[in-house]
């Protein structure tokens, strides 16, 4: 899938619901479906600066693309994360870093999010294409 398709997919899952509170139910669920990042890399390192809650994310850079894993202290951002996870995880540098992520706002994400989970998702979205940029440059130096 593109990462298109992919984000119009998150759309119609929580199109199914009207209710907001529905909506946090469905990113817990999510949330629930991020493979687990290995106790080792839960040190500063991967630690995202900016978030509330804990927030881990390691990237793992196979040569063509980048591999996300991540976790969180909180139900609510782990859910977040894993839909970051899901439309970024697998693409090349160059796709993550033109990506325009325009689930966020046509889901309402960031309308229902308190200012400093809102903040959060911005730096979860920012250190995923600085690391996209960091992998993009070091191809192009090889």
């Amino acid at each position: 899938m593109t990462i298109s398709e992919v984000q119009d997919k998150i759309i119609d899952d929580f199109s199914l619901f009207d209710d907001w509170m529905d909506k946090y139910n469905l990113l817990i669920e999510m949330g629930k479906d991020v493979p687990p990042i290995d106790p080792r890399y839960k040190v500063k390192d991967y630690l995202i600066e900016g978030c509330q809650s804990k927030v881990w994310l390691r990237p793992e850079f196979d040569g063509k693309s980048i591999t996300f894993t991540a976790d969180s202290d909180a139900i609510i951002t782990k859910g977040i994360v894993s839909l970051l996870i899901k439309v970024m995880s697998g693409r090349t540098p160059r796709e993550i870093i033109s990506t325009e992520l325009y689930f966020i706002d046509r889901i309402g994400l960031r309308q229902n999010l308190s200012p400093t989970r809102s903040n959060g998702l911005l730096s979860m979205v920012r250190q995923m294409k600085l690391y996209a940029m960091a992998y993009d440059a070091k191809q192009k130096q090889n």
